[in-house]
């Protein structure tokens, strides 16, 4: 059953390589995640700041991709689920 959140997606591909948010604070992250609302991309819940997670928690914007090279994965933080 296809996800009503998928209607908010509205970036396909990433602006950064980079999670900002760590690049600003001197920190290091695991694996990149894009917020496919407005392209945020920020580090993954393995990664000490999780910003990836905050940005939806902030922003109300449910779907991520992942960024990393070989992955073409999406998720829906409402629905707790893979896409």
């Amino acid at each position: 059953m296809p996800c009503e959140h998928e209607n908010m997606i509205e970036v396909l591909e990433p602006e950064f390589h980079e999670c900002e948010t760590c690049v600003q604070q001197g920190h290091a992250w695991v694996h990149l995640r894009m917020c496919m609302t407005c392209g945020y991309v920020g580090c993954c819940d393995s990664s000490k700041n999780k910003h990836a997670r905050k940005h939806y928690m902030r922003n109300d914007h449910p779907i991520i991709r992942s960024v990393e090279p070989g992955e073409d994965w999406r998720y829906c933080y409402i629905h707790n689920e893979m896409l």
